[in-house]
């Protein structure tokens, strides 16, 4: 039954990956100028012939639905093709940036969850309080405000008070896993805070309606510590809308880092990809938009699964 319910999200996720590839492929051909527009410049000593000569070795001078298909065709045999400015493989280029962007990601995730659900059940739990009207405003701000406008911030205020503290750039973790903390820290809080925001939201909604259920005030009656009362039996039945806000939110974070890479200079995938847009690397592009698209369809198959562990009554069909 499981195997079939994958199996089926899989072929029905194939039309939606493929829209969403064909979609981006269209766009990028749609913007003024191409790579090797962007290679020569303003300055072009090249003659028609070489530069029709350019044209011929890209691929470029065929009909945009031959370019298509024929990328199409040899991306189904796992050939994602080179990159047009750097000649290097383009999955070698997205498997070195990925670990990048998968480490933003997940850092971000847990402070946003570990944050998000402290604070949204002190809120649901202090409802009406000063404490609440406080959680309240916060969410209000982190979902209202821009990620690079709370990273400039962070910068601003980072550079002031602690100079010492390695702001910009990247260290991988295996060269120094002290610094590749300190140099994803910033990143990481600045997304994890707006998701946090999101959270705190989800999850006051969800334990303000778990806690007026009967079963609840009926543990209430039995004596059920306060403890136990919030975390064993309200919490554990407020998570499946948590989950799901948290699911899209990392595919979000997966898809949509672009601009936080590029503030604290991280080489994530979302640098990546903005850099190949600017030079319309376009095997690049369309490469990295159907990797993103594949994993937040994972993604989601995988939250599914993670309904039938919170709540035995969920079952996949």
């Amino acid at each position: 039954m499981t195997l079939g319910y994958v199996l089926r999200r899989i072929l029905v996720s194939v039309p939606t990956v493929l829209l969403v590839v064909l979609m981006v492929f269209v766009a990028i051909h749609l913007v003024p100028g191409t790579v090797v527009d962007m290679m020569l410049g303003t300055q072009n000593y090249l003659t028609e012939e070489q530069i029709r000569q350019l044209y011929t070795q890209y691929g470029l001078d065929k009909p945009l639905i031959v370019q298509y298909f024929a990328w199409l065709k040899n991306t189904v045999s796992f050939n994602f093709g080179v990159s047009l400015r750097t000649g290097k493989p383009v999955l070698q280029l997205i498997l070195n940036r990925l670990p990048v962007t998968l480490e933003l990601a997940a850092l971000s995730m847990v402070i946003a969850l570990t944050l998000g659900i402290v604070l949204g059940v002190a809120s649901a739990v202090k409802r009406n309080s000063f404490a609440d009207d406080i959680i309240k405003v916060f969410s209000l701000i982190g979902i209202s405000s821009p990620a690079f406008w709370i990273g400039s911030i962070f910068i601003v205020l980072f550079s002031g008070l602690f100079r010492e503290f390695n702001i910009f750039g990247y260290v991988p973790i295996n060269h120094d896993p002290l610094k590749n903390l300190q140099s994803m820290f910033l990143p990481s809080l600045t997304l994890g805070l707006m998701i946090c925001a999101q959270i705190v939201r989800v999850t006051r909604a969800s334990m303000l309606d778990v806690l007026r259920q009967e079963y609840i005030k009926t543990a209430m009656a039995k004596g059920v510590s306060r403890t136990a009362l919030i975390f064993k039996h309200a919490l554990k039945n407020a998570l499946i809308p948590i989950v799901t806000v948290s699911g899209i939110q990392l595919g979000y974070l997966i898809g949509g880092t672009i601009v936080i890479e590029n503030l604290f200079a991280l080489p994530g995938l979302g640098r990546l990809l903005l850099q190949a847009v600017n030079e319309r690397d376009y095997p690049v592009v369309q490469s990295i938009v159907l990797f993103v698209a594949i994993m937040i369809v994972a993604l989601n198959i995988l939250i599914d699964f993670v309904y039938t562990l919170l709540d035995p009554r969920v079952e996949l069909k």
